[in-house]
């Protein structure tokens, strides 16, 4: 399958679309619960970690993926429900949720997943941050692969 996106005139930090305090509070748990992770490469997954959620809301059905960095971030902010509630009703305008591949079910394509995300995040008019997606997640706490639901519009 082919996804042709247009590409916006400009591009937003990503950053921008968080409350500076939930950026703080998630900048902070991740550098807590990752001490190899440096406070300024933290708030950049967390800017990371909001386009992502973005785009992925705006492109249901299509199994976007974070890369390996941006999925700390998307564990880390779903961990904090409100706030990642809250940032999904203003931001998306419904709740986009998070569906592990099921044991058996192969992982997404790296290449594929990963320029179909970039191009997403692109699409939406969020800037990449290029050093943090060198690939896609496979995590294993989430089965090899952590996407966003196809069915995100569904309870």
């Amino acid at each position: 399958m082919t996804i042709t996106l247009e590409r916006p005139v400009t591009t937003t930090d990503p950053l921008t679309l968080l409350d500076t305090e939930v950026a703080d509070r998630l900048t902070l748990r991740i550098t807590t619960d990752h001490p190899d992770i440096d406070q300024a490469t933290a708030r950049r997954i967390v800017g990371q970690t909001a386009a992502f959620v973005a785009a992925s809301g705006q492109q249901p059905g299509q199994s976007l993926a974070p890369s390996r960095l941006v999925d700390i971030g998307w564990h880390t902010f779903i961990l904090h429900t409100v706030d990642y509630t809250t940032f999904c009703e203003q931001v998306v305008g419904r709740f986009v949720h998070h569906v592990p591949t099921t044991d058996g079910e192969e992982p997404p394509d790296n290449g594929e997943t990963r320029q179909r995300t970039l191009a997403a995040i692109t699409a939406a008019g969020y800037t990449i941050d290029p050093e943090l997606w060198p690939d896609v997640a496979d995590c294993s706490q989430c089965h090899a692969g952590c996407t966003d639901s196809p069915n995100s519009g569904t309870k």
